[in-house]
């Protein structure tokens, strides 16, 4: 009883650390160039991707939503570029860590990687087509998200290629720190799943 306790409470640490440098990663951002300056390239979703490897999938989306909440907390964002970033984190994440999950190998990161961005770029594109954008148009008052034409246009040439070339990014960067940490996270995920 006591061991499952400290466990739980340490595994509830781990996930608010990782939540907590996941958040200190969204501020080391970079736009890319010819691409919509609002829309940055972090690396805020690798701890989120460890922390699902390590526990599960959920664990993950802790540490996204962790990382938001403490975003829009501490005032460094407005509501709906907060639920933008944790949108995308899941739908980036949560490919990538249930194919590792059931196959637990290198070639199931890839395939995982390559998933998460494709479901990431195409499910923000119709999320900032009939959702995300018009919001911003109406409560932001950004008069340039007022026309259909003009969300469109954002979407097809911003968003999209966007997250398309940030999943390329992140995973160029995940695929050889997995390699470096993998014995690590193998010795974590035995620990506590036992």
């Amino acid at each position: 009883m006591q061991k499952t306790r400290s466990t739980k409470l340490l595994k509830m640490i781990i996930l608010a650390l990782l939540g907590t440098v996941s958040l200190a990663l969204i501020f080391l951002n970079f736009p890319l160039p010819m691409l919509p300056p609002f829309l940055k390239v972090d690396f805020s979703d690798v701890p989120a991707l460890i922390a699902s490897f390590i526990f599960s999938p959920l664990a993950g989306v802790v540490v996204i939503a962790i990382k938001n909440v403490l975003y829009l907390l501490f005032g460094f964002g407005e509501p709906v570029g907060v639920a933008a970033n944790f949108l995308a984190g899941v739908m980036f994440v949560l490919p990538v860590s249930l194919l590792y999950k059931r196959y637990k190998t290198t070639k199931s990161i890839v395939s995982g990687l390559v998933t998460g961005t494709i479901i990431m770029a195409i499910g923000m594109s119709v999320l900032n087509y009939f959702v995300l954008l018009p919001i911003y148009a109406m409560f932001m008052g950004m008069e340039e998200f007022s026309s259909i034409e003009a969300v469109r246009q954002v979407v097809v040439i911003g968003v999209l290629p966007f997250n398309i070339i940030k999943g390329i990014i992140v995973g160029a960067l995940f695929i050889p720190l997995f390699k470096k940490m993998r014995t690590w996270i193998e010795r974590e995920r035995t620990t506590f799943a036992s």
